[in-house]
């Protein structure tokens, strides 16, 4: 079943304990985001102390409830020009309550590879996230199959990663 508008709010937004995703491209081709990085690259940047946003209200509110949201990305040095914007609000999200985690396979194998995007909500449901070559999202799907194996690949994403701050202040340029 394919999960858009209103089906797909209320899926991000109804989990009861703990939403979770596994992001595996170097771009994501969101055409809102255009300006944003365009005004990224002009050299443009967010106050990571002073930011907020609806998106960042609703982490703390998530935060405050006792659930959880987080995520691990698998990246490659050097990060592409959408990464560096992306980790600009990494910062800001983490701040918030986002528990993200990075994931960097340029010196070692990926122990995901071929694994594609998803999000694992509750330890129970899974939303494919389908996207083209160039990172275009075609659709998200609610797989119907046994999360286990989602659940499996959650486990090896968050041992092999480590926290975003971690890896940004261990050198790696964001």
């Amino acid at each position: 079943m394919l999960l858009d508008g209103e089906a797909w709010t209320a899926k991000v937004q109804g989990f009861k304990h703990e939403a979770w995703r596994l992001e595996t491209l170097p771009v994501y081709r969101v055409p809102s985001e255009d300006g944003d990085i365009r005004d990224f690259l002009a050299g443009q940047r967010l106050d990571p102390e002073n930011y907020s946003s609806e998106y960042t209200e609703d982490l703390r509110r998530i935060k405050a409830e006792g659930k959880s949201k987080g995520r691990v990305h698998i990246v490659r040095q050097p990060l592409t020009d959408y990464l560096r914007f992306e980790f600009m609000y990494y910062d800001v999200h983490a701040r918030a309550g986002d528990e993200i985690r990075v994931l960097d396979v340029t010196d070692r194998a990926n122990p995901l590879e071929g694994v594609k995007d998803f999000w694992l909500f509750d330890r129970s449901e899974v939303v494919l996230m389908n996207y083209a070559v160039d990172g275009t999202q075609i659709s998200r799907e609610l797989y119907d199959g046994d999360p286990a194996p989602y659940i499996e690949y959650q486990r090896i994403a968050l041992a092999a990663s480590v926290p975003f701050r971690e890896y940004v202040d261990g050198g790696h340029r964001a």
